[in-house]
């Protein structure tokens, strides 16, 4: 059990090490929704889950970000 969560998370560091991925959020997600789904039986649907959390969250901050920098931009 301990070899199965060990290499999830040198797997999700290896991959997250990577270079920037176009599904932001999606691997840091992945490897966190498939740990949790391990621990609760369901490690594919956890880290498909994850995958989806975490690639909404990127888009939801990258979008709160650009919404900053129009309304300084405005301010000037």
């Amino acid at each position: 059990m301990k070899s199965i969560l060990v290499s999830t998370c040198v797997a999700g560091l290896a991959l997250a090490s990577c270079g920037a991925a176009e599904a932001k959020g999606c691997i840091k997600g992945a490897v966190v929704g498939g740990v949790a789904g391990h621990l609760a039986g369901h490690g594919k649907l956890g880290a498909a889950a994850g995958c989806a959390i975490g690639h909404h969250e990127a888009n939801k901050a990258e979008a709160s970000k650009s919404d900053q920098v129009n309304q300084q931009q405005n301010q000037k």
